[in-house]
């Protein structure tokens, strides 16, 4: 594969994840669509595209980490650039990744259960209970507690996950079928 098919294909994977990650700055405004935006719909896209992984792990967590700052601040009043559970959230979001990386063949029933599996991976480590302080007991029961109060937000995540996936995933299949420099090596040699 040629050097401008390698950089035309990274160029458009990283386009459309910044296009995506900019829609997450719209949401601060409505709580009650908290959480829905294209972060594990962008892990997982950017693991299944990127031929060279180190490229999806440094792409994907430097926009999330760049559009952190202004969403801290939307809510914060402060620039903010990391604070103490962001380490379990990059880790969050580089285990999409990875189960983004295990897609092999692109299609609806691969991309659901990745998209369920990330929902799921947030779900479990984001809500453990010492991560926010005292809200909830550092035991079984808060932890219980705190996944159920998180049900609504995690819902929120599906659907986005949902919306951005077919957004990401759909419009990517469709651009490489149009555009034979999107393509990666396997299917060149097809």
């Amino acid at each position: 594969m040629s050097l401008q098919k390698i950089n035309t294909r990274n160029t458009v994977l990283i386009l459309m994840i910044i296009a995506s990650v900019a829609m997450r700055l719209l949401t601060f405004k409505f709580q009650w669509l908290s959480n829905f935006t294209p972060l594990g719909a962008i892990a997982l896209f950017g693991g299944a595209y990127f031929t060279d992984k180190w490229k999806a792990y440094a792409v994907v967590l430097v926009s999330i980490f760049l559009s952190n700052i202004p969403v801290n601040y939307f809510y914060t009043g402060k620039i903010t650039l990391f604070s103490g559970s962001d380490i379990w959230m990059y880790g969050c979001f580089a285990l999409m990744i990875f189960v983004g990386s295990l897609i092999k063949k692109v299609n609806v029933l691969n991309v659901a259960l990745a998209g369920i599996a990330s929902v799921l991976i947030h779900w479990l480590v984001m809500d453990l209970p010492w991560l926010y302080g005292t809200f909830y007991p550092h035991e079984l029961a808060g932890y219980g507690t705190s996944l159920v109060a998180a049900i609504p937000f995690e819902m929120n995540m599906v659907y986005g996950d949902l919306l951005f996936g077919t957004i990401l995933f759909g419009g990517f299949e469709l651009a490489k079928s149009k555009y034979v420099v999107l393509q990666d090596k396997k299917q060149l040699a097809l």
